[in-house]
């Protein structure tokens, strides 16, 4: 009932005359009480159901018609490799039908036959692997064929076809996301590939796609991946084998990386604990005053954490209250904790610096003072992305008081800025392709709790304090050093509350209003292409709102 109240004054808002709207919104209680009734609601969660989805993805088909009848390109020829057990020669028939040259089975080969056949694949053309059951759509090899010219591997979205022939159940898809292919093995059919680098590596008739994009991941560092965001490969309904996959993608990652590897069984995806050279992690926390925070989160970190080789900053800034004076100067006789005083104005960027100035770790940590520990092996997680040479910050999945999902990693272009993928959701959903329960790739995560070398932090000059005082200092900070070739990583395994955050007021003073929009504008000037394209999202996923939803057919208008 309370869902469908606020539905309804949803809806009667939309009626409201904007002038009045706006006027409304000046009154901050009368905003705050709006904002926390939503959010007790449950509404915000808002994930689409499955009707929805069909009938978003209906009007997602109509308006990209063209792409999909795009005239072929000249292909000068192609090959094709059906993979599995099921509907093998049902898709040879299909992949013929659409001029492959040649069109290897692997499940029916045997060793001998198979190294033969592959060995005498045309280096010149192009291998399509697909796995049995799996349809093309028409222009696919044309698509495919065309990115290929620019890059060594190339993949597309999929979605899935029944007996009539209708289209259902979209996978849209991120750009090359490694994390996500470690965990998840999302890129597992549809794959175009230069074929030269297919005979490098020992294919027998278990090799499945997922472990060749993951071998060729691990083992060639400039490898070429690219994305195709149409859903150019049908799928069987309801397709086995997901088990299997992940068990032999985990078996190429030990072979070729160092990762611990475990696979959790409740939500299918792949754990991966990499190691680390125990170095020395500084953790730095701003607060003014906020004694209750502040204790709940120092004393979670130093009862709960495992990891043990770090130390606490408290960074004071312009505390007044006895209380947590007296309660802070405690915490400076620990021997884990210093506290620092920043007496300067309120600058969030600036004070971080002011941190790693006197910070002794090579590994930094940006903590807020409302961060409370959850699971104990946060930091070895943390710490082992963040050594890893590919990575650069590494963020936490974080959650408001009453576990709904705070963090789970930055979106750039949600409300024309950034937003947090899958904000509000319930903790143990697994999100749009598993993204919340599994490790992954994002183009930013929030410093609430992150961590990175110093030598990156020093690379990119810190958190930039003459521009970002405040606000998207975070999202600038990330994409600053995802620029120095490497890749940010949420991590699924360190899970933490994040408190204050669920009932903070809106930032909606004449002046906050001002500096906000300051730094909204220099994060959209800075950083437009990731706002219009974030390559860690999906360009067939709306911006409206955080719950991944296809766009709707007034945003495909646009």
């Amino acid at each position: 009932m309370k869902k469908i109240a606020m539905r309804s004054v949803r809806a009667a808002l939309q009626l409201i005359p904007k002038n009045l709207k706006d006027k409304l919104k000046q009154n901050e209680r009368l905003t705050g009480l709006y904002v926390r009734s939503v959010r007790k609601s449950g509404l915000f969660f808002d994930a689409p159901t499955p009707k929805q989805t069909q009938a978003l993805y209906n009007h997602w088909l109509e308006a990209n018609e063209s792409a999909f009848s795009k005239p072929a390109a000249k292909i000068d020829g192609w090959q094709a490799i059906v993979f599995g057990t099921d509907n093998l020669s049902f898709t040879q028939e299909k992949v013929k039908s659409l001029g492959a040259e040649t069109c290897l089975i692997i499940g029916e080969s045997d060793l001998d036959v198979l190294d033969k056949q592959i060995s005498q694949l045309n280096n010149q053309l192009p291998t399509l692997l697909l796995n049995g059951g799996d349809l093309l759509e028409k222009t696919a090899i044309s698509h495919l064929c065309e990115a290929l010219k620019e890059s060594d591997l190339v993949y597309c979205d999929t979605d899935e076809l029944d007996n009539n022939g209708a289209k259902s159940s979209p996978r849209f898809l991120p750009d090359c996301n490694p994390e996500l292919q470690f965990s998840t093995a999302y890129i597992n059919t549809g794959v175009m590939i230069k074929t030269v680098l297919l005979k490098s590596l020992h294919i027998t008739n278990q090799t499945t796609i997922a472990e060749i994009v993951t071998e060729l991941s691990l083992t060639n560092k400039n490898l070429a991946i690219d994305h195709l965001p149409l859903p150019l490969v049908h799928l069987l309904p309801n397709k086995d084998g997901e088990s299997d996959t992940l068990e032999r993608v985990k078996t190429v990652i030990e072979k070729h990386a160092k990762a611990k590897v475990e696979i959790d069984e409740q939500y299918s995806v792949n754990r991966l604990c990499w190691p680390n050279s125990n170095p020395l992690v500084s953790l730095i926390i701003p607060t003014k005053n906020g004694k209750a925070l502040v204790k709940a989160c120092i004393e979670s970190i130093l009862e709960k954490t495992t990891y043990q080789n770090y130390e606490i900053l408290l960074i004071d800034n312009g505390s007044d209250e006895q209380e947590s004076i007296k309660y802070f100067t405690y915490l400076d006789t620990l021997e884990k904790v210093r506290v620092l005083s920043y007496p300067a104005p309120f600058n969030y960027s600036a004070i971080n610096n002011f941190g790693v100035e006197h910070a002794k770790g090579s590994i930094l940590g940006l903590i807020n003072n409302d961060i409370e520990v959850i699971s104990p092996d946060w930091l070895t997680y943390m710490v082992g992305h963040a050594e890893r040479e590919d990575v650069g910050c590494v963020g936490a999945k974080l959650l408001y008081s009453d576990t709904r999902i705070q963090h789970a990693g930055v979106v750039l272009g949600y409300g024309g800025g950034a937003g947090h993928a899958h904000k509000n959701f319930p903790r143990f959903h697994t999100g749009y392709l598993k993204r919340i329960v599994a490790t992954n790739n994002y183009s930013a995560v929030t410093a609430a709790c992150l961590l990175v070398k110093r030598a990156h932090f020093d690379a990119v000059n810190g958190l930039n304090e003459k521009d970002l005082s405040v606000a998207f200092n975070d999202v600038d900070f990330c994409l600053k050093v995802k620029g120095l070739g490497v890749n940010n990583v949420y991590c699924a395994e360190a899970e933490l509350f994040h408190h204050e955050s669920v009932s903070r007021g809106l930032d909606i003073s004449p002046e906050k209003a001002a500096r906000f929009n300051r730094e909204l504008n220099y994060l959209q000037t800075t950083w437009s292409d990731f706002i219009a394209n974030d390559p860690a999202y999906s360009p067939n996923l709306t911006l409206k709102r955080e719950n991944f939803s296809i766009r709707s057919a007034v945003e495909l208008k646009k």
